[in-house]
């Protein structure tokens, strides 16, 4: 062990907790089935770290050593009280479960997998499996969570809570499936995947560990279900994005959109692994919402062959996913695709018409979308009104520079 700064010990915590969360909750909860004592106990050893190690320094294996400070650490008298009317067999199991994970450390991530499909059991409300996946699995905040879903982060607090408490009441097992019932559960699971991917994705300024998880835990649901083309079409999706990130963002540190963005500096070993993954999904036969929204991006990196943007290919991909898929978000994303094939009125129209759905009001893309549209079409004013909300929502610096750079020529 070496010491450490209090800043770099915080580092230190944030990043395991990033990188681990989902693991060492699947450990935790894994044989008493009690997610919200698991957290508890994983939230008790991450303030420990914080407060030793700067002075005893970083261990080695930071995992098993917050594991077995999770055990170890005693509760105050209240707690102690709360735990033995209540929960003390669910805390012995807890227990347990962290020393055989000190021990089984290589196993954590098999875990893990096991906890996505449990929260994606039937048995729990439709509604909360993706989100109930997205914090125990991938460690987001239920306000994170809530914007993705575009609800309130108090509804979606609560059907977390009911969630859990139905792990723990019917004793679902944390298990993989049998294929038969993989298939049920794999919708639920794919979608937190892909938004626990959006969400690194969306961190440009950030860490990309999150981003990262999503893409190995959508392998290892792809050699699971080796016939399904979803899997494989959701891998393909985030590989063509992972392509761009280099990209993203120039010398500076400012946002570089897709239409700017230098075609060198794309990953081809991602484009080719995700065109290969896109053509053996389509090949089996059966179309979904990724192999869609996965042709989408393909289309999109096509530039890169002769440097220019087939739009026409994705607006038609975007009437297809509307169709099999339809969403606020798809309708957003096919209004862009209409601007800039030239059909502006009806872009306008949309963008507006989507305005009506209180979801909008407070989600960064549409005001960017309809920012842009809007200055397309001459709009100024209500362009100017677009940006200056577009930028209101935007947490990141970099995206966030290049909404005022865009406001700023339009003044």
């Amino acid at each position: 062990m070496t010491a450490a700064s209090p800043s770099d010990a915080r580092t230190v915590v944030e990043a395991v907790a990033r990188e681990s969360y989902g693991r060492l909750i699947a450990y935790l909860g894994g044989r008493s089935g009690d997610l919200a004592a698991a957290e508890d106990a994983l939230a008790v050893a991450f303030l420990t770290a914080l407060e030793k190690w700067p002075s005893s320094g970083v261990p080695d294996n930071p995992d098993a050593w917050l594991l077995t400070i999770a055990r170890r650490r005693k509760l105050d008298e209240r707690r102690k009280e709360e735990v033995r009317a209540n929960n003390a067999s669910h805390l012995d199991l807890i227990a347990a479960e962290i020393v055989a994970a000190s021990e089984l450390e290589d196993e954590i991530t098999d875990r893990r997998l096991a906890l996505m499909f449990a929260c994606a059991n039937p048995r729990i409300e439709p509604a909360a499996q993706t989100p109930l996946i997205l914090q125990t699995v991938l460690g987001l905040t239920a306000t994170d969570i809530a914007a993705r879903f575009l609800v309130s982060p108090k509804a979606m607090g609560q059907r977390l809570v009911r969630a859990k408490a139905r792990i723990k009441n019917e004793k679902i097992p944390f298990i993989v499936p049998e294929k038969e019932e993989l298939q049920t559960r794999l919708p639920a699971v794919l979608a937190a995947i892909y938004a626990g991917y959006t969400n690194g994705w969306m961190d440009i300024d950030g860490a990309q560990t999150l981003a990262h998880e999503a893409i190995w835990l959508a392998r290892v649901v792809v050699s699971l279900l080796p016939e399904e083309p979803e899997p494989k079409g959701l891998l393909a999706l985030m590989l063509y994005s992972e392509a761009r990130r280099t990209a993203r963002q120039d010398a500076d540190g400012a946002f570089v959109p897709l239409d700017n963005q230098d075609t060198k500096l794309w990953d081809r070993k991602h484009l080719n692994a995700a065109e290969a993954l896109l053509d053996r999904a389509n090949a089996i036969g059966r179309t979904g919402r990724y192999q869609i929204e996965a042709a989408i991006q393909s289309a999109h990196v096509a530039r890169r062959l002769d440097g220019v943007s087939n739009w026409q290919a994705i607006l038609s991909l975007y009437d297809v996913l509307n169709k099999i898929a339809p969403s606020p978000v798809v309708t957003l994303n096919r209004s862009a695709a209409l601007a800039r094939n030239g059909r502006t009125h009806e872009a306008l129209h949309d963008i507006f018409r989507l305005a009506e759905n209180p979801k909008m009001a407070g989600y960064l893309p549409y005001w960017a979308a309809r920012a842009q549209i809007c200055t397309d079409f001459g709009r100024r004013a209500d362009a100017i009104e677009a940006f200056t909300v577009a930028i209101g929502l935007c947490w990141a610096k970099g995206e966030r520079r290049h909404l005022e750079e865009q406001r700023l020529k339009i003044f």
